[in-house]
């Protein structure tokens, strides 16, 4: 269980492999994005599925232990702020991998999952290299939602790094310490 001082190794652990895998994600869809680099979209989007389990173990666990206590008192409006940060953070790690589902295979191109098709591509038969969306709507929803909540959750990242450094730098708690496992 979480406390003041220490957090348990389950939080610790789901913090990091969530947030490496959301910023490695991030930063290989914008690689994809930019370079058209289509081999490594099957890679991006198993390791999205899998990402997708830890992200719901997480927000069990959050939803079962509720919110780690604060390390000492803040000021009511750093308490908001963290709120919405957190928040945003959570409603990102879910609605990204969500969306890219939505508009992988609902657009035709189905679901990899290393190797395996949790979702087949749907080809054309007049052109079996192009797809057809199972529906074009929703796939472009999730594309609109993939693209929008990714630059969100950059925002919501960045916005969580600055904070960590500042209880580290500035407010000199142990914040940051008590994530990586470690007391002041």
């Amino acid at each position: 269980m979480d406390s003041t001082s220490k957090l348990s190794t389950a939080t610790i652990a789901l913090h990091w492999i969530v947030a490496l895998g959301m910023i490695s994600l991030i930063a290989s869809g914008i690689y994809m994005h930019e370079t058209e680099a289509f081999s490594i979209y099957p890679l991006h989007k198993s390791f999205g599925v899998l990402i997708t389990l830890f992200v719901l173990w997480r927000i069990y666990l959050r939803i079962k232990n509720g919110w780690p206590t604060p390390v000492r008192q803040y000021k009511p409006l750093e308490i908001r702020l963290s709120k919405i940060v957190h928040w945003l953070l959570i409603i990102g790690t879910i609605l990204m991998p969500v969306s890219g589902m939505m508009m992988s295979g609902l657009g035709g191109h189905g679901i990899p999952f290393f190797g395996l098709e949790l979702l087949a591509r749907n080809p054309s038969p007049e052109n079996p290299k192009e797809v057809i969306a199972y529906s074009e709507s929703l796939a472009f929803a999730g594309k609109v939602m993939h693209g929008l909540g990714g630059n969100i959750l950059i925002a919501a990242i960045t916005l969580h790094l600055l904070g960590a450094l500042k209880h580290h730098f500035i407010d000199k708690d142990a914040t940051l310490l008590r994530m990586l496992g470690k007391s002041k």
